[in-house]
This record gives structure tokens, C-alpha cells and sequence, in this order.
């Protein structure tokens, strides 16, 4: 690593972190005030425009990518309106910093209260997706962090716009600019933030394996993954079939390149001979392929036999795999072997299976009846979110304001000693 790459690391850190510590003196109708000019600097005219012409270089870059790749790269209007749309929900949002989450009164008379406060500085690191780049830095105001923006260089000129008008609206509202800055995507330099853990809280990587990989190797930050979806949905043997294949067709070819997309549909062997037929049709007719394993092929005429690696695979692309399982034991144990922890489904008209599925199956949002879409921020009423965490730790699911915050004590006594 070289000295000019430490030596930039370590400017962009300590002007975050300067940035965070003026942040904290601010208070929450300030943030609120930088959120609401920022929604208004996306609804210009002259911003949006801007947008569009950056991002349309960007996606004329990427030839050659995949249709899903270019499907996460894309900011058209409609996507423009929902950025500015989500910046003002998460302006509305209660302000976390400060909550008191729970108050006790111990024996020697001290108030002992959990009190939520910023994380401090954020590291965000993640690909394609220019919408994440509003989505973070307005969570990421709103909770009284600052953070670090690196997306990946595919999306760099719709990143750079989008951070020119939040700095502009954090200047409006007499907040410092380097609360929120864009990190330029060189390997180098993200090498070289990652060793930054006296200046920087946390790191939330958020792409695909080989990123999530190089970042749990090298950052001596603190780590939140939000890793790979690889979603199932198990159609229960008593499964409503018309919600079942409504369900998967939705999961999988609604947008079928984001984390949350369905990637591997079980069913139960006891419907198998009537609901595959079924639910194949339907996601043909939507242009899905159909990976089979040995047991649901036979059931599914147009598919493919599925290979080893097309279970726990994250596609995103119009590809499903699809497999037989024996009953509710099947199918955890395929979730359990095959599953990133990210999003799981059961369709069942059993209150006591679906409760079982809930409590047995290891993912961030387990689903009943619904489709794997609704594991989103904004769907779950978070207003937005910086991604969906698969860790444990600090936070699992997706990661609103509150995700975003700690809790630490805050002590009020009137003189006591300790004996």
C-alpha cells in the first residue's frame, strides 16, 4: 500500500470524523431541515436532468453487462421520483438519537437509563445501485452519522451528482459537507480506509461474494455483511396453490436481479405431481428457466436438469431452481444447507407449520403467505434502508435509523459513592 494512499485514507476519515462530531452538536429539526432540502434538490429540475445525463453515461459503460446488472444500474424517472420520495420519508421519521429505550431506579437512588446514540462514522461500500448512495446518506443524517460513500466506478457519475446535492442541502442547513462524502472507487484507497478503525465505527459492505470476501479479510473496522439472497419458498403441502404460484411469480420475476428475488422453490413431494405443472407454467409464461432437480423434472416439461451448484446459487437473473423436499423437515434442511440467511417463505394454510417454519428457519425476515419482495425497507415501514444485514450483530434484516444507532447508559445520581 502506498504512502499517498494512506495518507488520503486518513484525510477523507478525519474530515469524516470532525464532520460527525459537529454533526452531533446539531439538533433534530436541523437534520430534519438538510433532509427536506435534499428531497428538494432531487425534485429540481436542473438535478434531476442532471441525474438522468449521468446515469445515462453510466449504463452506455456497462455494455456488455447482464440485463439484471443494467436493471440495478438504472435511475429513470420513476426510480428518480421514488430516491427523492424515500428521502422524505426517512425526513419524517421519528429522530432515534437520544430515545430513551428503557429507564430503571436502582436501590441507591441512581436513574439508570439505555439511551440511543449515532454509531459515529460509517463506511458504506457497495455496487451498482446509484439509489443506495440517497438511501445512506439520508439514514445515515437522520441517525446523526456520518458516512463514507464508495460505490463501485460502474455507477461513479450518477454517485457524484447525488452527493454534490446532498452536500449542497447539508450546507442549506448549516451542517459541515463532509458529513456525507463519496470515496473515489480505487481498490488502494479502500484498502487503505479499512485499517482506519480509530477513526471510522463501522463498515457495511453490501455486493457480491468476492467484495463481501476482500472486506471481511481486510478491514480491522468492525463488519456488518449483507451478503448474497439466496431465497426459497417452500409451497406446504396444503398450500393454497393460487397463492403459491401468485407468490412465486412475483418473488421471482418481479425484479428478478435484487437480493431479495426468489432464487429456489421447493415443494412439498405430496402436491408435487399437481403443483409443479401448476406453478412451472406460470413462471414460463414470464420467461423463467426452471432448474430441476431428479425429482421435480419429471413434473416440470421445458426445464433443465438442475447441476449441484444451481442450489444455494444466487442468480439474479430469470433462472429459479427448483427441487422436491419430504414435507417441513425436507425443506428446512434444504434451507439450512442451502440458504444465506437472508430472506425464507413458507405458503401454508397451517397456523402451527407456519409458526414452526418461522421459528426454525435461520433468515433475516421469514415470510408466511407473502412474497420474498417485502424484505425491504421500505416495504417493512423503515422508510428506507442502508441494505439488508445477514450478521447477527449488531443488527440482522434490513437497516433502518434505529439499525444505525447503539444504545449506551446515561447515569444520574445525586452524589452516590460506590461501597
Amino acid at each position: 500500500m502506498s504512502a499517498e494512499r494512506e495518507l488520503a485514507a486518513l484525510e477523507l476519515a478525519e474530515r469524516a470524523r470532525t464532520a460527525w462530531r459537529e454533526l452531533s452538536r446539531s439538533s433534530p429539526d436541523q437534520r430534519t431541515r438538510a433532509l427536506r432540502l435534499f428531497a428538494e434538490e432531487l425534485e429540481s429540475p436542473a438535478v434531476a436532468n442532471a441525474i438522468e445525463v449521468a446515469n445515462a453515461a453510466d449504463v452506455r459503460a456497462a455494455v456488455g453487462e447482464s440485463a439484471a446488472f443494467l436493471d440495478r444500474l438504472r435511475l429513470d424517472g420513476a426510480r428518480q421520483n421514488a430516491v427523492a420520495r424515500a428521502v422524505r420519508e426517512v425526513a419524517a421519521l421519528a429522530d432515534p438519537v437520544g430515545e430513551v429505550v428503557e429507564q430503571t431506579t436502582r436501590p441507591n437512588g441512581l436513574v439508570v437509563d439505555r439511551v440511543r446514540a449515532p454509531l459515529g462514522v460509517v463506511l458504506m461500500i457497495y455496487e451498482s445501485r446509484p439509489g443506495v448512495t440517497a438511501d445512506a446518506a439520508a439514514l445515515c443524517l437522520r441517525s446523526g452519522n456520518a458516512v463514507l460513500l464508495r460505490g463501485g466506478s460502474e455507477a461513479l457519475q450518477s454517485n457524484s451528482v447525488l452527493v454534490a446535492a446532498c452536500q449542497r442541502a447539508l450546507e442549506g442547513a448549516g451542517l459541515p459537507e463532509d458529513a456525507v462524502q463519496l470515496v473515489p472507487p480505487d481498490r488502494t484507497l479502500l484498502d487503505a480506509l479499512l485499517q482506519q478503525e480509530s477513526r471510522i465505527d463501522l463498515c457495511i459492505p453490501r455486493g457480491g461474494k468476492s467484495l463481501i470476501r476482500f472486506i471481511d479479510e481486510r478491514s480491522r473496522i468492525p463488519v456488518v455483511k449483507h451478503d448474497q439472497g439466496v431465497c426459497h419458498l417452500y409451497v406446504a403441502a396444503d398450500a393454497d396453490l393460487d397463492v403459491a404460484e401468485r407468490i412465486a411469480v412475483n418473488a421471482k420475476a418481479q425484479r428478478p436481479g435484487v437480493c431479495n428475488a426468489l432464487e429456489c422453490l421447493l415443494v412439498d413431494a405430496r402436491i408435487a405431481p399437481t403443483a409443479l405443472p401448476r406453478i412451472g407454467r406460470a413462471l414460463r409464461e414470464v420467461a423463467v428457466e426452471l432448474r430441476a432437480d431428479a425429482r421435480a423434472l419429471p413434473h416440470l416439461p421445458g426445464a433443465k436438469l438442475a447441476v449441484p451448484d444451481d442450489f444455494g446459487r444466487e442468480f439474479l437473473d430469470l433462472i429459479l431452481a427448483v427441487a422436491v423436499v419430504d414435507g417441513i423437515e425436507g425443506a428446512l434442511g434444504h434451507i439450512a444447507r442451502y440458504g444465506s440467511r437472508h430472506t425464507e417463505a413458507i405458503c401454508t394454510r397451517d397456523a402451527q407449520l407456519a409458526d414452526r417454519f418461522v421459528r426454525e428457519v435461520d433468515a433475516s425476515c421469514a415470510l408466511v403467505n407473502a412474497s420474498t419482495r417485502f424484505n425491504d425497507g421500505s416495504e417493512l415501514g423503515l422508510g428506507a434502508e442502508i441494505g439488508i444485514s445477514t450478521s447477527k450483530l449488531h443488527a440482522y434484516g434490513p437497516m433502518g435509523v434505529r439499525e444505525l444507532t447503539c444504545t449506551r447508559f446515561v447515569v444520574r445520581g445525586n452524589g452516590q459513592v460506590r461501597t
